[in-house]
Protein backbone atom coordinates (compact mmCIF):
# COMPACT_ATOMS: atom_id res chain seq x y z
CA UNK A 1 0.00 0.00 0.00
CA UNK A 2 1.29 3.44 -0.91
CA UNK A 3 0.84 6.17 1.68
CA UNK A 4 0.65 9.82 0.67
CA UNK A 5 3.34 11.74 2.54
CA UNK A 6 2.19 15.36 2.36
CA UNK A 7 3.25 16.22 5.90
CA UNK A 8 -0.34 16.34 7.18
CA UNK A 9 -0.42 13.05 9.07
CA UNK A 10 0.24 12.89 12.81
CA UNK A 11 1.04 10.22 15.38
CA UNK A 12 -1.56 9.84 18.13
CA UNK A 13 -0.45 6.87 20.24
CA UNK A 14 -3.21 5.15 22.21
CA UNK A 15 -2.62 5.86 25.92
CA UNK A 16 -3.09 3.46 28.79
CA UNK A 17 -6.62 2.30 29.45
CA UNK A 18 -8.41 4.53 31.98
CA UNK A 19 -10.82 3.44 34.70
CA UNK A 20 -13.75 4.62 32.58
CA UNK A 21 -12.61 2.54 29.59
CA UNK A 22 -12.15 -1.11 28.64
CA UNK A 23 -9.73 -2.78 26.24
CA UNK A 24 -10.94 -4.13 22.91
CA UNK A 25 -9.42 -5.90 19.92
CA UNK A 26 -9.19 -4.01 16.62
CA UNK A 27 -7.52 -4.12 13.22
CA UNK A 28 -5.70 -0.96 12.28
CA UNK A 29 -2.50 0.42 10.88
CA UNK A 30 0.26 2.87 11.62
CA UNK A 31 2.09 5.13 9.21
CA UNK A 32 3.74 3.17 6.39
CA UNK A 33 2.64 -0.10 8.01
CA UNK A 34 0.39 -3.03 7.23
CA UNK A 35 -2.88 -3.88 8.94
CA UNK A 36 -2.29 -5.51 12.31
CA UNK A 37 -4.39 -6.79 15.19
CA UNK A 38 -4.10 -4.26 18.02
CA UNK A 39 -5.66 -3.31 21.34
CA UNK A 40 -7.66 -0.11 21.64
CA UNK A 41 -9.70 1.49 24.42
CA UNK A 42 -13.47 1.97 24.37
CA UNK A 43 -15.55 3.95 26.88
CA UNK A 44 -17.56 2.08 29.46
CA UNK A 45 -21.34 2.37 29.36
CA UNK A 46 -23.06 5.20 31.24
CA UNK A 47 -26.10 7.46 30.82
CA UNK A 48 -27.53 7.22 27.31
CA UNK A 49 -24.67 5.11 25.96
CA UNK A 50 -25.12 1.83 24.08
CA UNK A 51 -22.55 -0.95 23.76
CA UNK A 52 -22.78 -3.45 20.95
CA UNK A 53 -20.62 -6.34 19.84
CA UNK A 54 -19.46 -5.85 16.26
CA UNK A 55 -20.44 -8.69 13.94
CA UNK A 56 -19.52 -7.11 10.61
CA UNK A 57 -18.10 -3.85 9.31
CA UNK A 58 -18.19 -2.68 5.72
CA UNK A 59 -14.89 -1.86 4.03
CA UNK A 60 -15.50 1.34 2.08
CA UNK A 61 -13.39 2.87 -0.70
CA UNK A 62 -13.10 6.00 1.44
CA UNK A 63 -11.45 3.87 4.16
CA UNK A 64 -8.51 3.53 1.81
CA UNK A 65 -8.40 7.28 1.14
CA UNK A 66 -8.25 8.05 4.85
CA UNK A 67 -6.01 5.16 5.93
CA UNK A 68 -3.32 6.00 3.36
CA UNK A 69 -3.56 9.75 4.02
CA UNK A 70 -4.89 10.40 0.52
CA UNK A 71 -7.34 12.66 2.33
CA UNK A 72 -4.99 14.85 4.41
CA UNK A 73 -4.95 14.66 8.18
CA UNK A 74 -4.59 10.98 9.00
CA UNK A 75 -4.11 10.18 12.70
CA UNK A 76 -2.17 7.01 13.44
CA UNK A 77 -2.82 4.43 14.64
CA UNK A 78 -6.00 4.40 12.60
CA UNK A 79 -8.82 1.88 12.90
CA UNK A 80 -11.05 2.47 9.85
CA UNK A 81 -14.67 1.49 9.34
CA UNK A 82 -17.90 3.51 9.25
CA UNK A 83 -20.34 0.74 8.32
CA UNK A 84 -20.83 -0.88 11.72
CA UNK A 85 -23.40 -3.59 12.49
CA UNK A 86 -23.80 -5.77 15.54
CA UNK A 87 -25.89 -6.78 18.54
CA UNK A 88 -26.51 -4.71 21.69
CA UNK A 89 -24.91 -6.19 24.80
CA UNK A 90 -25.29 -3.38 27.36
CA UNK A 91 -27.21 -0.11 27.71
CA UNK A 92 -26.99 2.84 30.08
CA UNK A 93 -29.83 3.73 32.48
CA UNK A 94 -31.07 6.58 30.26
CA UNK A 95 -31.34 4.57 27.02
CA UNK A 96 -34.84 4.22 25.53
CA UNK A 97 -34.13 3.60 21.84
CA UNK A 98 -32.80 0.02 21.89
CA UNK A 99 -32.58 -2.97 24.22
CA UNK A 100 -30.03 -5.69 24.88
CA UNK A 101 -30.17 -8.24 22.07
CA UNK A 102 -31.29 -5.78 19.38
CA UNK A 103 -29.54 -5.66 16.03
CA UNK A 104 -28.14 -2.19 15.37
CA UNK A 105 -25.99 -0.19 13.00
CA UNK A 106 -23.84 2.95 13.06
CA UNK A 107 -22.81 4.92 10.00
CA UNK A 108 -20.43 7.78 9.30
CA UNK A 109 -21.65 10.04 12.13
CA UNK A 110 -20.88 9.14 15.75
CA UNK A 111 -21.37 12.56 17.38
CA UNK A 112 -22.48 16.14 16.71
CA UNK A 113 -23.44 19.20 18.73
CA UNK A 114 -27.09 18.01 19.04
CA UNK A 115 -28.21 21.65 19.29
CA UNK A 116 -27.87 23.52 15.98
CA UNK A 117 -30.58 23.92 13.33
CA UNK A 118 -29.17 21.06 11.27
CA UNK A 119 -28.94 18.65 14.19
CA UNK A 120 -32.43 19.59 15.39
CA UNK A 121 -33.68 18.98 11.85
CA UNK A 122 -32.24 15.47 11.71
CA UNK A 123 -29.28 16.41 9.53
CA UNK A 124 -26.44 15.82 11.96
CA UNK A 125 -24.10 15.20 9.02
CA UNK A 126 -24.28 18.97 8.36
CA UNK A 127 -23.81 20.03 12.01
CA UNK A 128 -23.09 23.78 12.08
CA UNK A 129 -21.00 23.76 15.24
CA UNK A 130 -17.78 22.13 14.12
CA UNK A 131 -19.37 19.53 11.84
CA UNK A 132 -20.20 15.92 12.51
CA UNK A 133 -17.70 13.71 14.27
CA UNK A 134 -16.70 10.97 11.87
CA UNK A 135 -16.80 7.43 13.21
CA UNK A 136 -13.02 7.22 12.91
CA UNK A 137 -10.01 9.50 12.44
CA UNK A 138 -11.68 12.46 14.12
CA UNK A 139 -11.23 14.53 17.25
CA UNK A 140 -13.89 14.26 19.97
CA UNK A 141 -15.00 17.88 19.91
CA UNK A 142 -18.66 17.62 20.97
CA UNK A 143 -18.31 15.84 24.32
CA UNK A 144 -20.85 13.04 23.85
CA UNK A 145 -18.30 10.23 23.48
CA UNK A 146 -17.06 8.77 26.75
CA UNK A 147 -13.59 7.69 27.75
CA UNK A 148 -10.44 9.68 27.12
CA UNK A 149 -11.44 12.89 25.28
CA UNK A 150 -7.91 13.32 23.90
CA UNK A 151 -7.93 10.14 21.79
CA UNK A 152 -9.09 10.07 18.19
CA UNK A 153 -12.24 8.18 17.21
CA UNK A 154 -11.58 4.58 16.18
CA UNK A 155 -13.82 2.79 13.73
CA UNK A 156 -15.61 -0.44 13.12
CA UNK A 157 -12.74 -2.81 12.32
CA UNK A 158 -13.01 -3.77 15.99
CA UNK A 159 -14.70 -6.10 18.45
CA UNK A 160 -17.23 -3.67 19.93
CA UNK A 161 -18.00 -0.01 20.44
CA UNK A 162 -19.94 2.31 22.75
CA UNK A 163 -21.81 5.37 21.50
CA UNK A 164 -24.67 7.67 22.44
CA UNK A 165 -28.04 6.14 21.54
CA UNK A 166 -28.82 9.02 19.16
CA UNK A 167 -26.30 7.61 16.67
CA UNK A 168 -27.44 4.00 17.01
CA UNK A 169 -29.80 2.80 14.24
CA UNK A 170 -32.16 -0.08 15.12
CA UNK A 171 -32.31 -2.83 12.51
CA UNK A 172 -35.15 -5.30 11.84
CA UNK A 173 -34.66 -8.53 13.78
CA UNK A 174 -34.46 -10.66 10.64
CA UNK A 175 -32.20 -8.38 8.61
CA UNK A 176 -28.97 -10.12 7.58
CA UNK A 177 -26.17 -8.12 9.17
CA UNK A 178 -23.49 -8.67 6.54
CA UNK A 179 -25.82 -7.24 3.91
CA UNK A 180 -26.96 -4.40 6.14
CA UNK A 181 -23.50 -2.95 6.81
CA UNK A 182 -23.05 -1.07 3.49
CA UNK A 183 -26.55 0.42 3.73
CA UNK A 184 -25.29 2.94 6.31
CA UNK A 185 -22.74 4.32 3.83
CA UNK A 186 -23.35 3.40 0.19
CA UNK A 187 -27.09 3.10 0.78
CA UNK A 188 -27.60 6.44 2.52
CA UNK A 189 -25.15 8.25 0.20
CA UNK A 190 -27.49 7.44 -2.71
CA UNK A 191 -30.82 7.50 -0.83
CA UNK A 192 -30.48 10.94 0.71
CA UNK A 193 -30.00 12.93 -2.55
CA UNK A 194 -32.82 10.92 -4.16
CA UNK A 195 -35.07 11.90 -1.25
CA UNK A 196 -33.91 15.52 -1.20
CA UNK A 197 -34.38 16.08 -4.95
CA UNK A 198 -37.90 14.69 -5.07
CA UNK A 199 -37.64 11.02 -6.01
CA UNK A 200 -39.95 10.02 -3.15
CA UNK A 201 -42.69 12.54 -3.97
CA UNK A 202 -45.98 10.67 -4.48
CA UNK A 203 -47.04 10.42 -8.11
CA UNK A 204 -43.82 11.81 -9.54
CA UNK A 205 -41.96 9.88 -12.22
CA UNK A 206 -38.43 11.00 -13.07
CA UNK A 207 -35.64 9.99 -15.38
CA UNK A 208 -32.62 9.57 -13.14
CA UNK A 209 -29.06 9.15 -14.34
CA UNK A 210 -26.51 7.24 -12.28
CA UNK A 211 -22.98 8.15 -13.40
CA UNK A 212 -20.52 5.41 -12.49
CA UNK A 213 -21.42 1.81 -11.70
CA UNK A 214 -19.19 0.90 -8.78
CA UNK A 215 -20.21 0.22 -5.19
CA UNK A 216 -22.20 3.46 -4.95
CA UNK A 217 -23.68 3.37 -8.44
CA UNK A 218 -25.14 -0.11 -8.15
CA UNK A 219 -26.98 0.91 -4.98
CA UNK A 220 -28.24 4.05 -6.72
CA UNK A 221 -29.69 2.01 -9.57
CA UNK A 222 -31.49 -0.35 -7.22
CA UNK A 223 -32.90 2.46 -5.05
CA UNK A 224 -34.07 4.70 -7.89
CA UNK A 225 -35.70 1.78 -9.69
CA UNK A 226 -37.50 0.71 -6.50
CA UNK A 227 -38.82 4.27 -6.18
CA UNK A 228 -40.51 3.82 -9.54
CA UNK A 229 -38.31 5.90 -11.82
CA UNK A 230 -36.62 5.32 -15.15
CA UNK A 231 -32.95 4.76 -14.42
CA UNK A 232 -30.18 5.42 -16.93
CA UNK A 233 -26.64 4.34 -16.14
CA UNK A 234 -23.87 6.57 -17.50
CA UNK A 235 -20.49 4.88 -17.81
CA UNK A 236 -17.17 5.35 -19.56
CA UNK A 237 -17.47 2.33 -21.85
CA UNK A 238 -20.08 -0.13 -23.07
CA UNK A 239 -18.60 -2.96 -20.99
CA UNK A 240 -20.97 -2.46 -18.04
CA UNK A 241 -24.21 -2.25 -19.99
CA UNK A 242 -25.47 -5.73 -19.16
CA UNK A 243 -24.50 -5.30 -15.53
CA UNK A 244 -26.48 -2.04 -15.43
CA UNK A 245 -29.57 -3.67 -16.93
CA UNK A 246 -29.28 -6.58 -14.49
CA UNK A 247 -29.30 -4.14 -11.56
CA UNK A 248 -32.49 -2.46 -12.75
CA UNK A 249 -31.47 0.23 -15.24
CA UNK A 250 -33.69 0.92 -18.26
CA UNK A 251 -31.05 2.42 -20.50
CA UNK A 252 -27.32 3.02 -20.80
CA UNK A 253 -25.23 6.00 -21.95
CA UNK A 254 -21.56 5.76 -22.92
CA UNK A 255 -19.54 8.84 -21.96
CA UNK A 256 -16.90 8.15 -24.58
CA UNK A 257 -19.45 7.88 -27.42
CA UNK A 258 -20.63 11.25 -28.83
CA UNK A 259 -23.61 9.60 -30.53
CA UNK A 260 -24.78 8.05 -27.27
CA UNK A 261 -24.46 11.39 -25.48
CA UNK A 262 -26.27 13.30 -28.22
CA UNK A 263 -29.15 10.82 -28.29
CA UNK A 264 -29.75 11.42 -24.57
CA UNK A 265 -29.45 15.22 -24.42
CA UNK A 266 -32.15 17.01 -22.38
CA UNK A 267 -33.66 13.77 -21.07
CA UNK A 268 -32.76 13.54 -17.36
CA UNK A 269 -34.28 15.24 -14.34
CA UNK A 270 -31.51 14.26 -11.94
CA UNK A 271 -28.02 12.78 -12.23
CA UNK A 272 -26.17 11.32 -9.26
CA UNK A 273 -22.49 11.48 -10.16
CA UNK A 274 -20.40 8.92 -8.28
CA UNK A 275 -17.40 9.44 -10.58
CA UNK A 276 -14.44 11.01 -8.77
CA UNK A 277 -12.67 12.43 -11.84
CA UNK A 278 -13.60 16.07 -12.55
CA UNK A 279 -13.87 15.73 -16.35
CA UNK A 280 -17.32 14.09 -16.77
CA UNK A 281 -19.28 17.11 -15.47
CA UNK A 282 -19.04 18.90 -18.83
CA UNK A 283 -20.37 15.80 -20.60
CA UNK A 284 -23.12 15.21 -18.04
CA UNK A 285 -24.66 18.69 -18.06
CA UNK A 286 -26.12 18.43 -21.60
CA UNK A 287 -28.00 15.30 -20.51
CA UNK A 288 -30.10 17.30 -18.04
CA UNK A 289 -33.52 18.72 -18.79
CA UNK A 290 -34.29 22.36 -17.99
CA UNK A 291 -34.16 22.72 -14.18
CA UNK A 292 -32.27 19.45 -13.91
CA UNK A 293 -29.61 18.88 -11.25
CA UNK A 294 -26.33 17.00 -11.08
CA UNK A 295 -25.47 15.91 -7.54
CA UNK A 296 -21.74 15.39 -7.09
CA UNK A 297 -21.03 12.44 -4.80
CA UNK A 298 -17.58 11.31 -5.94
CA UNK A 299 -14.68 13.10 -4.27
CA UNK A 300 -12.16 14.62 -6.64
CA UNK A 301 -8.74 15.94 -5.67
CA UNK A 302 -9.03 18.45 -8.50
CA UNK A 303 -11.58 21.30 -8.72
CA UNK A 304 -14.62 20.74 -10.91
CA UNK A 305 -14.58 22.89 -14.03
CA UNK A 306 -18.04 24.12 -15.00
CA UNK A 307 -18.80 26.18 -18.10
CA UNK A 308 -21.38 28.80 -16.99
CA UNK A 309 -23.00 28.67 -20.43
CA UNK A 310 -23.92 25.03 -19.73
CA UNK A 311 -25.97 25.92 -16.66
CA UNK A 312 -27.30 29.43 -17.31
CA UNK A 313 -29.29 28.92 -20.49
CA UNK A 314 -31.40 26.00 -19.25
CA UNK A 315 -31.40 26.81 -15.52
CA UNK A 316 -29.40 23.71 -14.65
CA UNK A 317 -27.72 23.12 -11.29
CA UNK A 318 -24.69 21.35 -9.87
CA UNK A 319 -24.99 20.43 -6.19
CA UNK A 320 -23.30 18.21 -3.64
CA UNK A 321 -24.43 15.78 -0.97
CA UNK A 322 -22.66 14.05 1.93
CA UNK A 323 -24.14 10.79 3.26
CA UNK A 324 -27.30 11.67 5.22
CA UNK A 325 -28.62 12.62 8.63
CA UNK A 326 -29.90 10.15 11.19
CA UNK A 327 -33.56 10.59 10.25
CA UNK A 328 -32.82 9.89 6.60
CA UNK A 329 -30.54 6.99 7.53
CA UNK A 330 -33.32 5.24 9.43
CA UNK A 331 -35.67 5.87 6.49
CA UNK A 332 -33.08 4.35 4.15
CA UNK A 333 -32.71 1.23 6.28
CA UNK A 334 -36.49 0.80 6.48
CA UNK A 335 -36.94 1.39 2.73
CA UNK A 336 -34.27 -1.14 1.83
CA UNK A 337 -35.77 -3.70 4.20
CA UNK A 338 -39.27 -3.18 2.77
CA UNK A 339 -38.11 -3.53 -0.84
CA UNK A 340 -35.41 -6.16 -0.20
CA UNK A 341 -32.65 -3.91 -1.55
CA UNK A 342 -29.10 -4.76 -0.56
CA UNK A 343 -25.66 -4.21 -2.06
CA UNK A 344 -23.76 -7.00 -3.74
CA UNK A 345 -21.40 -8.02 -0.94
CA UNK A 346 -18.37 -10.22 -0.44
CA UNK A 347 -17.47 -11.17 3.13
CA UNK A 348 -13.76 -11.15 3.99
CA UNK A 349 -11.59 -11.56 7.08
CA UNK A 350 -8.84 -9.26 8.33
CA UNK A 351 -6.12 -11.10 6.37
CA UNK A 352 -7.60 -9.71 3.14
CA UNK A 353 -7.83 -6.02 4.03
CA UNK A 354 -4.74 -5.03 2.06
CA UNK A 355 -5.94 -7.09 -0.89
CA UNK A 356 -9.25 -5.23 -0.91
CA UNK A 357 -7.50 -1.85 -0.69
CA UNK A 358 -5.59 -2.97 -3.77
CA UNK A 359 -8.89 -3.64 -5.55
CA UNK A 360 -9.99 -0.10 -4.70
CA UNK A 361 -6.74 1.25 -6.12
CA UNK A 362 -7.41 -0.44 -9.45
CA UNK A 363 -11.09 0.47 -9.52
CA UNK A 364 -13.99 -1.58 -8.17
CA UNK A 365 -15.29 -2.66 -11.58
CA UNK A 366 -17.69 -5.24 -10.19
CA UNK A 367 -19.53 -2.88 -7.87
CA UNK A 368 -18.91 -5.21 -4.91
CA UNK A 369 -19.14 -3.92 -1.34
CA UNK A 370 -16.65 -5.76 0.88
CA UNK A 371 -17.64 -6.60 4.45
CA UNK A 372 -15.26 -7.56 7.25
CA UNK A 373 -16.30 -10.57 9.34
CA UNK A 374 -15.31 -9.57 12.86
CA UNK A 375 -15.93 -12.93 14.57
CA UNK A 376 -13.84 -14.82 12.02
CA UNK A 377 -11.08 -12.21 12.16
CA UNK A 378 -10.79 -12.70 15.92
CA UNK A 379 -9.72 -16.30 15.32
CA UNK A 380 -6.78 -15.41 13.05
Amino acid sequence: MEFKNDGSWIECPIPECRDDEYEEVAWGLNWQDKFRKMTINRPKVFGAMVKFDMKFCGVCHSDKHLALNEVPGAMYPMVPGHELVGVVTEIGPDVTKVAVGDKVAVGCTCDSCMDCDRCNGGEENYCLNGGQTHTYNANKIHGHIGGNPETQTLGGYSGSTVLHERYIMPLPADMELHKAAPLVCAGITMYDPLRHWGALEPGRTMTIGIAGLGGLGTMGVKLAAAMGHKVVVISGTLSKKQMALDKGASDFVVLSDPKSLYANCNTMDLILNTISAPGPISKLLPLLKTDGTIVQLGLSAEPLEIDPFQIIFQRKSVAGSMVGGLKSLQECIDFCYKHDIYPDVEVIDSSRLEEVYGVFEKGNSGGIRYVLDIEKSKTL
